[in-house]
């Protein structure tokens, strides 16, 4: 089971080996579904400017790149052609944060305060992605509760439930004291 500590070096995540590889999955399909970044050959993109910016059909995309005026088609799409590129970057950047610090076969790794925010940021993208997927309402406990583990989304539930708690303890851990190490013992006098 996943824990989360502050020490005095920083956040220490500890993670079973099947979290390790469940986690890793879910940023490398994250990475996927926000898509490759510009090429450097396209003038407007180096400048942060998205050519053809729409909202995405994707629903789960729709998700992570909302509109930001609702009633105002027009200025969504002039705020999201701005917008857009830099966003994905961030997002990308945070999950490829998850994903370098997850090493190949470890399960404890230590944040920094920045690297702490990139997961956080990197487990609410994901948390998003498939709560959007399962169509997860403030309701959905009771859904959960009551399905059937040969449900095809019974894993997705309890990945999206997984991610809750992983993401709970690291925003717990911000708000702590780090954890009292005991002193190092200092040599006999001569």
């Amino acid at each position: 089971m996943s824990h989360v500590t502050k020490t005095r070096q920083g956040f220490q995540v500890r993670l079973e080996p099947e979290e390790t590889a469940l986690l890793r999955a879910l940023m490398e399909q994250l990475l996927a579904l926000l898509g490759d970044a510009p090429g450097p050959d396209d003038e407007l993109a180096s400048m942060g400017i998205a050519e053809n910016a729409v909202k995405p059909d994707d629903p789960v995309l729709a998700r992570l790149f909302p509109d930001a005026y609702r009633d105002d088609g027009e200025a969504a799409g002039e705020f999201r052609r701005y917008t857009e590129i830099g966003l994905r970057d961030g997002k990308r950047e945070a999950a490829r944060a998850v994903l370098g610090a997850l090493g190949e076969t470890d399960t404890d790794t230590v944040l920094d305060e920045k690297r702490m925010q990139e997961w956080l940021r990197a487990l609410n993208d994901v948390r998003l992605a498939l709560g959007t997927r399962l169509d997860i309402t403030e309701d959905w406990y009771e859904e959960a509760g009551a399905l059937d583990p040969r449900d095809p989304r019974a894993p997705m539930f309890a990945a999206y439930d997984w991610l809750t708690m992983l993401q709970d303890g690291l925003v717990h851990a911000l708000e702590e004291p780090p954890l009292e190490e005991p002193p190092l013992e200092e040599p006999p006098p001569e």
